[in-house]
């Protein structure tokens, strides 16, 4: 399956090297900035008390959403002066300069691309669309109008995982060798959302196929997914599954394993071990508390955190103050919108290795044309040349 896209200039992808602590916090124009939020749901909440209460020279001044009530109490919990449900207004607002999308999927790239053509910098929660073909448009409109677009993926901003990118990078595990991510929910979502997400690969394991990358600093080469419906039948006849497991091959020769489900019944698992020539890093659950308990006949403690929101909630607040500050300061986007779609190809390659029951190149799922006119697959484009910044 090959899929043609429109042209785009890309910018050469840096080998992943984390940033120092003081990057956003040094050399930043501390203007007020004026945001707007288009979504008022669990992730446009969140984003709504972070641009509230806890970063500092933001002004949240308009939220938008369909259910008009979520969007007014929205805005009056968190003092937003402006509130309704036209996405037109809060893009055309003249004093509003960077907008927050969290509305659902196939709103996304219209959003970006109409944002975009409106001056806005744009933060848009995962995934910019299902589809490569939107997914180019909207990276080629925010080329073309100079803005920053940055993408959810909030994961890369969390404490642990930030050490182990910071580990492998530091060559504190020697040469790669294996990378093991296990991702797991403590319940399945409801019908309706399995019917409107995606599927598994697109909604859930998308995150993961971006950490195996972001820890690894080495790019997907090819991919081998199974999976089936183990937890309930109703999402099989949704057309999907619940339960997979996904081999990676990284292009120097490390390998990769993502194991995914959409039950554990003892709490959210996301556990995560690089280990290399030099030695192994490991992240382990987080719980409630550190307390074991010690017997005569058992040791043991509480279960892990039960719930993304509290596992991942300082992630939540660095990765949007770090959108503020590489806007003031003239920074390149934390997580462009290359880097986004990336793990759009890795879901279309798993899907279709999963129907087929092959590996899969990402090579197969995306090819692009570069500004000379040639065309290469994946990989040519993610080192190609160019200055686009999307």
């Amino acid at each position: 399956m090959t899929i043609w896209q429109p042209r785009l200039a890309f910018r050469r992808v840096k080998d992943f090297q984390p940033k120092p602590e003081s990057f956003y916090s040094t050399n930043v124009n501390h203007f007020v900035l004026n945001i707007g939020l288009i979504g008022a749901g669990r992730i446009g909440r969140l984003h709504a008390q972070n641009l509230s209460n806890q970063i500092p020279d933001v002004q949240l001044r308009m939220i938008t959403d369909a259910n008009e009530s979520a969007a007014g109490e929205c805005a009056a919990k968190f003092h937003i002066p402006e509130w309704g449900t036209d996405i037109r207004k809060i893009i055309e607002h003249p004093e509003i300069q960077a907008l927050v999308v969290c509305s659902p999927t196939n709103t996304h790239s219209a959003i970006i691309e109409a944002a975009a053509a409106a001056g806005k910098h744009i933060f848009c929660e995962k995934p910019i669309d299902v589809d490569l073909g939107r997914i180019d448009q909207a990276l080629h409109a925010v080329q073309r109008a100079g803005v920053l677009l940055q993408v959810g993926f909030n994961r890369r901003f969390d404490p642990n995982f930030r050490r182990v990118r910071q580990a492998v990078a530091n060559g504190e595990v020697g040469t790669v060798h294996q990378v093991r991510i296990t991702s797991r929910d403590p319940a399945p979502p409801s019908i309706d959302y399995i019917l409107n997400s995606g599927g598994l690969f697109m909604d859930m394991t998308i995150h993961d196929f971006d950490m195996a990358r972001f820890l690894a600093g080495d790019e997907v080469e090819e991919i081998y997914a199974t999976g089936s419906a183990r937890v309930d039948p109703r999402i099989e006849k949704a057309g999907d599954i619940d339960t997979a497991v996904a081999l990676l091959k990284f292009s120097r020769g490390a390998c990769g394993t993502i194991e995914n489900c959409r039950q554990a019944v003892y709490g959210y698992d996301q556990r995560v071990e690089v280990f290399g020539s030099g030695g192994s890093i490991v992240v382990d659950n987080k719980y409630p508390n550190n307390v074991v308990v010690q017997g005569k006949d058992t040791i043991y403690r509480d279960l892990p955190l039960n719930f993304f929101m509290e596992r991942y909630l300082e992630s939540y607040l660095v990765e949007m103050q770090d959108f503020v500050d590489a806007i003031r300061g003239g920074h390149p986007s934390p997580v462009s919108g290359l880097e986004a779609r990336i793990p759009v190809v890795m879901a279309h390659a798993a899907r279709l290795s999963m129907m087929e029951n092959r590996p899969v190149r990402l090579s197969e799922v995306s090819r692009c044309r570069l500004p000379t006119g040639d065309t290469a697959d994946s990989q040519s484009a993610l080192h190609g040349t160019g200055n686009a910044d999307c």
